[in-house]
């Protein structure tokens, strides 16, 4: 059983009778009959405190409209299913009377994917969570994917000295399941790779309530990855329902160091060279001059590396080496491993974030993920974009994900609407997911490394895709022919008719 719950984002303005919903969508009114049968199924709750507080998530545009006495859209009831065979008989009865599901863990996201844009049932997972069994020779976990960061981790560590190495700034917050579904990142992904690299299997119930097995076993080659088909897919193909990781011994040993740069451009190459030449430390994180003054007290002409290995002595002297080798070779300059130390301690603080939201300024981040040719272009590109946009205050990135063939590129904004208005922060903060976003893609990059696309991105993402969007479209069809699931994300047309907003 988890001993987490979900974190609420930010306070609601008013009392919780006085709450509207910011978007507004047709559906029709649950029947007191379906509700009934909803009961029956399993714990179930249409109580609008309930209902509100599961309509909403981390997205920081809607920190706005909480701080405005609004909800994103309203659930109707909210189900907590403890079995496969709960989520299966909800899925099957929303099917049977044509009412939306949406799926939700922890509610960490930030670009509204677990929003119930057209109302209907939220499934609350957290009730489905625990470790289930777990294969020490193969080092294969089975866990429900209700089960939150810290709760996955504290059970492997103790019963079995085994760690899944998924770390992402969420994991106090997130779940198992919310990780696969926005297709993750840790922040110890260098070594340990996406969630994409952890999911060895899924259990997954269909739009018609039917429950399939995506595998297991190692490397297969029995057609398409099914697993690849649900990762990532935000709910819209199928309801995770169970996950079978991958974990690894817990590293005996760990090693750090911290490295400043006389420019980004240096420090790239020196990222690219180590990681090309083979080494992958669990940490190497890259921030640029503004990023390095904020949280690492540089003068703001220099850019602080975080290096972070943990693993085998022997191994940690080859890959921290080989770093080494590449930042001297890179003009860099050795600095106080206390660095490490303190992005270590305060990694996961957001208090920033609902301090400023509060004070009424814009901010957010947006990641993307780019070649290694073109690094430098799109951060460049990108900040300056930003920075043209009227109100617009600070524009910075770090590099927090690196791969053979590329990075992670991670940008931080913040801007002063014209005015406190709901209108003129909803403004500013779309120009500004306009311009970076757009700029980004001219560049060459992607649309997104670990976000995922929820309601802020699925405007971008046809641009992204092109033509093979309606590849995407097509599956989700065949899948789901009645948009049960999730209706209205990554970009899909919906049958259920138009999304209004209200100010």
């Amino acid at each position: 059983m988890t001993t987490t719950r979900p974190t609420p984002p930010i306070e609601f303005s008013a009392d919780i009778s006085q709450i509207t919903d910011r978007f507004q969508t047709t559906a029709k009114p649950l029947s007191e009959s379906f509700l009934t049968d909803l009961n029956k199924i399993c714990p179930s709750s249409s109580d609008l405190a309930d209902r509100v507080e599961h309509s909403r998530d981390w997205w920081p545009l809607a920190m706005h409209w909480s701080l405005n006495a609004q909800t994103a859209r309203r659930a109707d009831a909210i189900c907590r299913p403890t079995t496969t065979s709960h989520v299966s008989d909800i899925v099957t009865l929303c099917s049977t009377n044509s009412v939306p599901v949406t799926v939700s863990g922890g509610r960490s996201g930030v670009c509204g994917a677990a929003i119930p844009l057209f109302g209907g049932v939220v499934i609350d997972m957290t009730s489905l969570a625990g470790v289930i069994s777990v294969d020490e020779i193969s080092g294969l976990v089975e866990v429900l994917p209700g089960t939150f960061g810290p709760d996955l981790e504290n059970a492997l560590r103790e019963k079995y000295d085994l760690s899944v190495g998924h770390f992402p700034q969420s994991f106090d917050i997130s779940t198992v399941g919310g990780w696969i579904g926005s297709r993750g990142a840790g922040q110890f992904s260098t070594r340990y790779g996406k969630i994409d690299d952890m999911v060895a299997g899924l259990e997954v119930v269909l739009a018609d309530g039917s429950v399939i097995l995506t595998g297991t076993e190692p490397a297969g080659a029995a057609g398409p990855s099914l697993t690849s088909l649900f990762i990532g897919s935000e709910g819209s193909f199928g309801i995770i329902s169970k996950v079978w990781l991958r974990a690894h011994p817990i590293a005996p040993a760990q090693r750090r160091a911290a490295y400043m740069f006389g420019s980004f451009a240096d420090a790239v190459e020196a990222m690219r060279v180590a990681i090309r030449s083979g080494a992958t430390p669990a940490v190497l994180r890259l921030y640029d001059e503004r990023e390095s003054k904020r949280a690492h007290g540089g003068d703001g002409t220099q850019c602080a590396l975080l290096v972070l290995d943990e693993g085998e002595n022997i191994l940690i002297d080859a890959m921290m080496k080989v770093v080494d080798n590449a930042c001297q070779a890179n003009n860099a300059q050795p600095a106080d491993v206390v660095l490490v130390d303190h992005w270590m301690n305060h990694r996961n603080d957001t208090s920033g974030l609902q301090a400023l939201s509060k004070k009424g300024f814009v901010i957010d981040t947006m990641e993307v993920a780019v070649c290694w040719s073109k690094v430098n272009q799109v951060a460049e590109t990108v900040k300056k974009s930003i920075m043209t946009v009227p109100g617009a205050r600070s524009a910075s990135c770090h590099i927090s994900h690196s791969y053979i063939d590329g990075a992670c590129i991670y940008f931080t904004f913040v801007a002063e609407p014209a005015s406190n208005t709901l209108e003129a922060i909803e403004i500013t903060y779309e120009a500004i997911w306009n311009a970076a976003q757009n700029s980004a893609l001219d560049a060459g990059a992607n649309l997104s490394h670990h976000h995922g696309v929820g309601i802020n991105r699925a405007k971008f993402i046809k641009r992204a895709l092109g033509p093979a969007h309606d590849v995407l479209a097509a599956i989700k069809h065949a899948l789901d022919p009645q948009d049960i699931l999730n209706p209205g994300k990554l970009g899909f047309a919906s049958n259920r008719g138009e999304v209004k907003t209200k100010r």
